[in-house]
């Protein structure tokens, strides 16, 4: 029995009353490939998974089919059939299909929302997934495996809300967190400027929502199931995490924590998606590079060093392929020189790293835990931590 096996039988062994986390990372809609930014916000949270699962029960929920009605997506998906046509997206590369929707995001247009109703319509009642969508989805699948990442099955089912936009926003009601022009040809607002909070714009006049309104959606209900809920999201997201974070602990009556992730400059630049520039460092890009130079574990190890370890909370330091290739080598020796130290002493370690600066949390800090796998000094590293959390 490996020890990741050994862990895991060791959560099953636990006692009926182990605390419920529920992991809720931005979701990466399937639009473009996989830049550095999305890199390390997935190995963060993939880290801190892998971390809690030992103390606790963790839901991840990551689904796309949850934020395809919003206009990144939708909006997308309309405007490749009106303009590009019938094409076998099957036969084109992510780049190619980026690129499409780097022109769409460019281009400036944006079509009314009732065109975008059918499409809300077939996500809705059947699941559907427009083909280039489709297309991008099977390769990142494809990459996560390679790269050690679990697909919560986000990728390849169709994973609906449980509510609808109207109990939602019920919800919101039923809080005193609403302010609903609908009646009047307005948009529907969240309401927390009891709190401080400016109002927050979530379906707008013409009936579209917004990424805010697909999360609570798919969060409301989620909460009130878990004892604790952690957002991990991009830190130019924070005025709208921090709304969320009031609302989902307000309705929920539940810990609701933010992990605030920079963006990963590339040249001494932070940029969108949306305006391409990820040739090069593009996840398939990386793979390509290294994985010829560097066995599987070392790889899957080398990447969290650094993207999680390395790269940090912040977004001070720029992307550098030489770096990670110092931190797959660096993997590799860490592999090398791993000792049995039992699995008692690998629990002590996680429950120590739960919390932050004296706050009591159930989820484990994942730099505080990578960094110190970064230490030129300390002892040789826990072989059944490496296996149960960076394998």
């Amino acid at each position: 029995m490996t020890t990741l096996e050994v862990a895991r039988t060791t959560a099953d062994r636990a006692p009926a009353g182990r605390r419920r986390v529920l992991l809720a990372p931005v979701t990466i809609t399937p639009t473009k490939p996989l830049t550095p930014s999305h890199l390390k916000g997935l190995f963060w949270t993939d880290v801190v998974q892998r971390a809690t699962e030992p103390l606790a029960d963790v839901t991840h929920r990551s689904s796309h089919t949850v934020f395809d009605p919003c206009e990144q997506t939708a909006g997308f998906w309309e405007y490749l059939d009106r303009t590009v046509g019938d094409v076998d997206y099957s036969c084109l590369s992510e780049d190619e299909i980026g690129r499409l929707y780097v022109r769409y995001r460019t281009n400036g247009e944006r079509a009314p929302f009732s065109a975008c109703l059918p499409y809300l319509d077939a996500i809705e009642r059947h699941g559907w997934v427009h083909p280039a969508s489709t297309r991008l989805l099977e390769l990142r699948a494809d990459q996560y495996r390679r790269l050690g990442l679990r697909d919560p099955g986000g990728l390849t089912e169709h994973q609906p809300p449980a509510l609808t936009l109207d109990e939602a926003i019920d919800r919101l009601h039923e809080a005193d967190l609403c302010l609903d022009l609908r009646p009047n040809g307005g948009p529907v607002f969240v309401d927390a400027t009891r709190d401080g909070l400016p109002l927050r714009q979530i379906v707008a006049a013409d009936g579209r929502p917004n990424y805010l309104a697909c999360a609570l959606r798919d969060l409301l209900p989620l909460v009130t199931e878990h004892d604790e809920t952690v957002l991990l999201y991009d830190r130019g997201l924070e005025p709208d995490y921090l709304l969320l974070q009031r609302v989902l602990a307000r309705t929920g009556g539940r810990p609701v924590h933010r992990v605030p992730l920079g963006r990963v400059p590339v040249d001494g630049t932070i940029a969108s998606a949306r305006h391409g520039g990820w040739q090069g460092t593009s996840a398939r890009d990386l793979l390509e590079r290294f994985a010829p130079r560097h066995d599987p574990a070392a790889l899957k190890l080398g990447m969290r060093l650094y993207f999680v370890g390395v790269l940090g909370p912040g977004d001070h330091d720029s992307f550098r392929v030489d770096l990670l290739d110092r931190n797959l080598t660096r993997a590799r020796k860490l592999l090398d020189t791993a000792e049995d130290v039992g699995w008692d002493r690998v629990l002590d370690l996680l429950s120590g790293l739960r919390g932050v600066r004296g706050e009591t949390r159930e989820h484990v800090d994942a730099y505080r835990l990578t960094t110190g796998l970064l230490g030129r000094h300390g002892p040789p590293p826990s072989r059944e931590l490496l296996e149960a959390v960076f394998a």
